[in-house]
């Protein structure tokens, strides 16, 4: 039998080969590793033009029309998740790739949100920062959350789990998102509030929504500047549902009190963007799904995934 080979791409913190067992499949498949983002669309194209299976990282290289047409090998594409959107499905199908996806365990990226708002409102790294510099006593004054209004954007698994999460400090939870209902909020118990009464009664507003044609730039200017002075904005969703270059703003000119982000348009974010230079500002570089737990369940569905292919019997077929 001819032995395939496979991509693993984005391995930024080198885990694939630790955390899920890939000899059920070393017997039909070499597997090769890539560690760091491509410089570019070519890059990609050049490195992985010879491989008929790719297990790609949500979403972290892209897979555009183009790149499907470069890689005339590919056969076989898994992806961590059911949803990706830098895939292009439809092209994915006319180049007669299988495209299959992995299911998530528990998803971590709420804690990680309420993680923000903590260290947004109560300053621990920057403090902790402080500490090991040698610098004395205390410098940032902190802000208490219980009994203040989070605005939760979205309500669905993410958005409600944030929502309890928040319930238990204390907080009093209301909820907009272009499809929300009273009665989904009733369900959850916490608060509904227009678009509009959210932006201007929230203490700190974190987002929820999923990526698409409708969210991109949902949260843009005009809302922004309904917040409060002394609220807080967490986006731990996808980068282009907030306006970057609104939030930037808003940011520079001191028009809210902070904001914390973990996904943005561009990731890796670029080492000259502008948001490092803020102060006001946490950044973290897109932790939400970044434990081992979470790891090691969307490699080792991929190798079930691969064998599963190998048998005919291809696993959560998305295309």
């Amino acid at each position: 039998m001819t032995r395939l080979r496979c991509a693993i791409t984005d391995d930024y913190l080198n885990l694939a080969l630790t955390v899920a067992d890939w000899s059920k499949i070393s017997d039909r498949v070499d597997v090769t590793v890539f560690n760091q983002p491509f410089a570019s669309p070519e890059a990609a194209a050049g490195a992985l033009k010879d491989f008929e299976i790719i297990c790609a990282m949500r979403e972290r290289t892209p897979f555009p029309r183009t790149l499907f047409a470069a890689l005339p090998k590919l056969k076989l594409l898994i992806t961590s998740g059911m949803r990706n959107a830098a895939i292009d499905f439809e092209a994915a199908k006319d180049h007669k790739v299988t495209l299959c996806g992995t299911q998530w365990g528990r998803d971590p990226t709420a804690p990680l949100a309420m993680g923000l708002i903590l260290e947004l409102t109560r300053n621990i790294g920057r403090e902790s920062a402080r500490m090991h510099a040698g610098e004395p006593l205390q410098k940032f004054v902190g802000m208490e959350i219980e009994g203040r209004t989070l605005g939760v954007i979205g309500l669905g698994k993410l958005g409600s789990k944030v929502s309890k999460l928040a319930q238990a400090f204390g907080m009093n939870v209301i909820a907009w998102s272009p499809n929300l209902t009273a009665e989904r909020c009733k369900e959850v118990g916490v608060g509904y509030a227009s678009k509009e009464e959210l932006f201007a009664t929230a203490d700190v507003i974190t987002v929820h929504v999923v990526l698409g044609p409708r969210s991109r730039g949902l949260v843009g200017a005009a809302d922004l500047a309904r917040m409060k002075p002394t609220a807080y904005l967490v986006n731990t969703a996808r980068g282009p549902i907030v306006d970057e270059g609104a939030l930037l703003e808003a940011l520079t000119q001191k028009k809210i009190a902070g904001a914390a982000v973990d996904v943005f348009s561009v990731e890796p974010l670029p080492v000259d963007h502008p948001f490092r230079k803020l102060d006001n500002l946490v950044l973290t570089p897109h932790l939400g799904y970044v434990t081992e737990d979470s790891f090691r369940n969307h490699y080792s569905q991929m190798v079930e995934g691969i064998d599963a292919w190998f048998m005919g019997e291809p696993l959560q077929k998305l295309a």
